[in-house]
């Protein structure tokens, strides 16, 4: 009977403390991931088709990228910690029996003893609120973070929508090339059937359509690997758009060096760094209320059945700081904010660094540019029309048509190569002021007015 007793208020105390699950309840279940995050994961993805502007890959990259989604959650899951931070603690709530059984006077219940306590930290030194100011910092520095690595997948779907365009005009004109290449064999064929010229011409009009064949593979092979790499900017297995809208010809005046070094700190990455300068102070203020003990209140309701009473006991502890004062800490949240002064630093003298390499490749695709398009451009075309004009009439070889021809293509193909180089040192300069790629998406989006063979 006695052990009964015992046992029945011991599965009490249990009960309330949480200790015994009630039977036929539910069992607590670990939180998982949301039901519409793995609907977003297992969705199987269409992809963007038809003929796309630069606006819509980056939409679509917004929405699918899995980095971009990643540092998303990333900020929201700084937000629930922000939220925690802000919350009170929990009181305790115990039961205590005492004198319950033994031997002699104390072999029956009428000396036990049963105390019901509760007790409350009370957290001093502004902890609460240090701590929560801590983590919203923390919070706002994983929102850099995003706005950065935003940047960066843009950019990089940017240079691959560039990559695009340029190996489109390059297997354009690769294909126009061949066509004319199949039209000089069809030529010497009917020259040398008529015996006006030696069969040898025959020969070598077949070995530049045989290279110009193969230009022709190699541009659609790099082709096909360029919209692979844009495709995946959005997690896409296969490309499924038809081609690309822009004007790869389009090219803007330069803008002055020393413009361009004033806007550097729009850059996320050197942005960030006054609020992770005011998080780091935070932290040191979250060290320093550490220093400062909690105090701990108790109240408790006590049972007497010797004497049939019931009493009050109330009373609070507070902890001894004779050794521990988190002075290590303290000093250590002391140097980390004095260490966001120089890595700041660092990271303004590397973006610097990086803007001025950038902008030199700028200048020099910028100047190459302009020189193909003003002066050998036209000046290889005069040339190319000239000879095909005088083969015509007997006035050159073949070797001199088949010169021509070489000389004029290639400068073309330079010309496109140089545009696809001057428009991705543009998203790099972009890149690193920090600023979005809206003026250059509305530059690539007007019709491609290129020079046509």
């Amino acid at each position: 009977m006695k052990a009964a007793r015992a046992g029945g208020l011991l599965l009490l105390a249990g009960l309330l403390l949480g200790a015994v699950p009630v039977a036929g309840a539910d069992p607590v279940k670990p939180a998982g991931e949301p039901d519409e995050t793995r609907r977003a994961v297992s969705r199987e993805e269409t992809g963007l088709t038809g003929a796309l502007s630069l606006s819509q890959v980056l939409a679509e990259v917004l929405m699918k990228n899995p980095e971009l989604q990643a540092f998303s959650l990333e900020v929201r899951a700084r937000e629930a910690a922000a939220l925690q931070a802000g919350l009170l603690p929990n009181p305790a709530f115990s039961v205590q029996a005492e004198d319950i059984t033994g031997s002699g006077d104390f072999d029956s219940f009428r000396r036990t003893q049963t105390t019901v306590q509760i007790s409350q930290p009370l957290l001093l030194g502004h902890k609460i609120e240090r701590r929560k100011r801590a983590a919203i910092l923390n919070r706002d520095l994983a929102d850099w973070d995003y706005r950065a690595r935003r940047l960066d997948v843009l950019t990089r779907a940017g240079k691959t929508f560039i990559d695009v365009l340029t190996w489109q005009e390059q297997l354009a004109l690769n294909r126009k090339l061949v066509q004319l290449a199949e039209r000089n064999l069809e030529v010497m064929r009917l020259r040398v059937k008529a015996g006006k010229v030696s069969p040898i011409h025959e020969v070598k009009a077949r070995v530049a359509l045989a290279n110009t064949r193969l230009e022709l593979t190699r541009s659609e092979n790099e082709l096909a690997g360029a919209r692979r790499r844009l495709a995946s900017t959005w997690a896409a297995r296969e490309p499924r758009f038809q081609k690309l809208l822009g004007d790869l010809y389009r090219v803007e005046p330069l803008v002055e060096f020393e413009s361009l070094q004033s806007r550097i700190e729009n850059n996320p990455d050197l942005a960030r760094w006054a609020t992770e300068t005011r998080q780091r102070e935070a932290n040191l203020a979250v060290a320093e209320s550490r220093a400062l003990p909690n105090l701990q209140l108790q109240g408790a309701y006590r049972r007497i059945e010797e004497e049939q009473a019931n009493t009050f006991v109330v009373g609070f502890q507070v902890p001894l700081q004779l050794f521990n004062r988190n002075q290590g800490a303290i000093v250590e949240a002391r140097l980390r904010l004095d260490k966001a002064a120089v890595e700041r630093r660092a990271r303004r003298l590397a973006l610097q660094t990086a803007l001025a390499a950038a902008y030199n490749q700028l200048k020099t695709a910028h100047r190459q540019v302009t020189t193909l398009k003003n002066e050998v451009l036209p000046n290889a075309k005069v040339s190319f029309d000239a000879v095909n004009e005088g083969y015509r009439s007997g006035k050159f070889s073949l070797l001199d048509v088949l010169d021509s021809q070489r000389t004029f293509f290639q400068a073309q193909s330079r010309y496109v190569e140089t545009l696809g180089r001057y428009h991705q040192a543009a998203l790099e300069v972009k890149r690193l002021v920090g600023e979005p790629l809206v003026p250059e998406e509305a530059r690539l989006e007007l019709k491609p007015e290129g020079p046509q063979p």
